[in-house]
């Protein structure tokens, strides 16, 4: 059992490979067209990290929306680094908690109980989602 924002719940199952394979599928279109909008061509001014990619991945319950970004500076810890900025929590058959990361680096979970089409509108019309 775990402790929930409304108490404790049964804590749920993993979803299967086969539903996390049909849930990437789905995540696809969204996933280009965020990078439609957000990934530009190379960036001119070497001092300024850019967005290169915008990918999804699964790690245990969890569906992350990830940036890849390029850091050209001088000063560069590393050439490339990673994002998450967006999260779904696999709660049962289909229903996801929503959540994004924020300037904190703590996630904060906006919906609940959500349809995985709930999600996806609610993160084109919220710019919480964005990279």
């Amino acid at each position: 059992m775990s402790k929930h924002k409304m108490g404790w719940q049964p804590t749920p199952t993993k979803p299967s490979t086969a539903f996390k394979n049909k849930i990437s599928a789905e995540a696809a279109p969204f996933i280009e067209e965020l990078k439609l909008k957000c990934v530009l061509p190379e960036n001119v001014n070497d001092q300024f990290n850019y967005l290169i990619d915008i990918y999804g991945r699964w790690r245990g319950r969890y569906f992350y929306f990830c940036g890849k970004y390029h850091s050209p500076g001088p000063n560069a810890i590393s050439p490339e680094f990673e994002t998450k900025f967006a999260r779904l929590e696999y709660m049962g058959e289909d229903n996801f908690n929503l959540a994004y990361m924020r300037h904190t680096g703590q996630w904060f979970e906006l919906f609940q109980e959500q349809t995985l089409e709930q999600c996806f509108a609610e993160m084109k019309n919220l710019p919480h989602f964005m990279p």
